[in-house]
């Protein structure tokens, strides 16, 4: 399962910010994911418990911040919003779209003690 390496990943970024700034407990993760991310946010909130047991974020609560894709269409010349990643522009229905964004997951924030 891919989002266990996901929750995986994110733990070594707490651990390291830990180390950095030297707090003992984390309270609250913030996560951005973006729509094109390619990740299950329900499979990732599973993962993420289990990922976090016996380390300083144990019992912490998950947040997901849903981003939106975003794409530039060559067909129409817009920045575009996209739901999905089904490779349509919203706008004009053209297939020649580039991503630029919400295809990341990043660690946006974190509560500690």
């Amino acid at each position: 399962m891919h989002e266990m390496s996901l929750a995986e990943g994110v733990m070594e970024l707490i651990a390291e910010a830990a180390r950095r700034e030297g707090f003992a407990r984390v309270r609250t993760v913030w996560l951005e994911i973006g729509r094109l991310a390619a990740v299950e946010t329900e499979a990732l909130r599973f993962c993420f418990d289990d990922a976090m047991t016996g380390t300083l974020a144990e019992g912490a609560r998950l947040e997901i911040i849903d981003l939106p894709g975003q794409a530039w269409c060559r067909q129409c010349q817009a920045e575009v919003a996209l739901l999905d990643d089904d490779g349509i522009c919203p706008q004009c229905g053209g297939f020649e779209l580039r991503i630029t964004g919400g295809d990341q997951m990043r660690v946006k924030e974190l509560e500690v003690e």
